[in-house]
């Protein structure tokens, strides 16, 4: 494989932000073995899923000037003398994490800067005070070696067995940048409980999202934003475990997102075990394709007739380019897709982001809710764009001002 070659002369590992002794021999390159379940749908499964060995593995509190390590697959244990001050992302649910504990400001680079900087701010409408600037950041998607030299951050939030699945990018590049720029910190796989490429041959641990977002934060010394973040969580887990209608009451739903809905459509299943649809599986809605398609699959009209979905999502339905005005009219302009009982009946509903971190995480959670059981939750409001509607204080699974509170640091 063909990958860059920036010389090495000159260049140290940095002296406090370091890996562990045997972490780029053992754990980088193998992995951690072992799986993780899939995302908490109740209050209880979750308060039980904080108990487990591995959580109680990682390090806890330290003395603010002491080094302190952190274990997560597939990086293994990474050790630092201080916390990171700038910070690379490459997919936006590791940006997201930063930005919730209070660091989107320190993040230098993103997956599709100007699209996730507009995603993000149709949520961050309802956050008083709470504001997000990635437009011009370094699109990271297909990042090459010499960008992150230049970039010379103190922490890669990033998953090296999804980077070296780019063609410009081989282990030994991925150790060099750990070596010589940063570690590596991040998981990504665990999005849709993906398969790594065969480097990773001592195995690879899937992580939900929450859990990956407590790692990041002892890495950034962000535990407290982070307790205070999952309390709310809980608390919204616990408002739909008590509300959620019997199993024969809940729909059926299809996942989808397109380019081109006339062209081509991929659909995702919504009881996919990965953090892709965390904010789905606490609901329990049956699977509108009952296990007939692969995660990711493409799909046209007769499929999706075929299956007959109660509801349809759209990722990036929020998306200020997205007209859902447009896609309901095109659906309800076929032939074949005006049949689908979704489309039949007004349930054509937009999404946010594949790649969520925590705080679109809560608002997708509640906006899954209305959109699934409005006689429960309060009616989603329809609209054509804008940012998340204004939804009445009463009907809020969560405060508002408690989140923008805590992402602010004034909790």
């Amino acid at each position: 494989m063909e990958h860059d070659e920036t010389p090495r002369t000159g260049l140290t590992r940095r002296d406090y932000v370091k890996y562990g002794g045997a972490a780029v021999g053992g754990g980088l390159l193998a992995g951690c073995t072992g799986g993780r379940g899939s995302e908490s749908t109740t209050a209880a499964e979750t308060e039980a899923a904080a108990q487990t060995p591995t959580e109680a593995a990682t390090e806890t509190e330290t003395p603010a000037d002491a080094s302190y390590s952190v274990t997560m697959s597939p990086v293994g244990t990474v050790e630092f003398d201080e916390p990171p001050r700038s910070i690379f992302t490459r997919l936006s649910h590791h940006a997201g994490m930063a930005f919730a504990l209070g660091r989107g400001d320190d993040v230098n680079a993103v997956n599709g800067p100007e699209y996730y900087d507009t995603t993000w701010k149709q949520f961050t409408a309802r956050l008083p005070g709470v504001e997000v600037d990635w437009a011009d950041l370094y699109p990271s998607w297909e990042t090459s070696k010499e960008k992150l030299y230049e970039l010379d951050s103190d922490v890669h939030l990033a998953d090296p067995a999804s980077v070296v699945q780019l063609e410009q990018w081989d282990i030994g590049d991925v150790e060099e940048v750990a070596e010589n720029v940063s570690p590596w910190f991040g998981n990504s796989l665990s999005a849709r409980h993906s398969s790594p490429t065969d480097e990773w041959t001592g195995g690879y641990e899937y992580y939900t999202l929450w859990e990956q977002f407590e790692k990041v934060a002892q890495v950034l010394r962000e535990e407290e934003r982070y307790e205070a973040l999952a309390a709310v969580r809980d608390d919204v887990l616990a408002a739909i475990e008590e509300r959620l209608p019997p199993e024969d009451e809940r729909p059926s739903v299809a996942l989808l997102t397109a380019s081109d809905i006339e062209k081509q459509v991929w659909a995702y299943t919504v009881g996919n075990p990965g953090f892709m649809t965390s904010h789905i599986r606490p609901l329990e809605p049956h699977d509108a394709f009952e296990g007939s398609i692969e995660s990711g699959s493409t799909v046209d009209f007769e499929a999706l007739l075929e299956a007959d979905p109660d509801v349809v999502l759209f990722l990036s339905g929020m998306q200020p380019s997205v007209s859902m005005n447009d896609l309901r009219a095109t659906l309800e302009a076929d032939p074949v897709a005006a049949e689908i009982s979704a489309v039949q009946n007004g349930r054509v509903y937009p999404q946010g982001a594949r790649y969520q971190g925590p705080i679109l995480n809560l608002f997708q959670l509640e906006m899954s809710a209305k959109q699934f059981h409005p006689e429960a939750f309060g009616e989603w409001p329809t609209s054509d764009g804008g940012p998340y509607p204004e939804i009445p204080e009463e009907e809020q699974l969560f405060d508002r001002q408690r989140v923008a509170d805590i992402i602010n640091g004034e909790f």
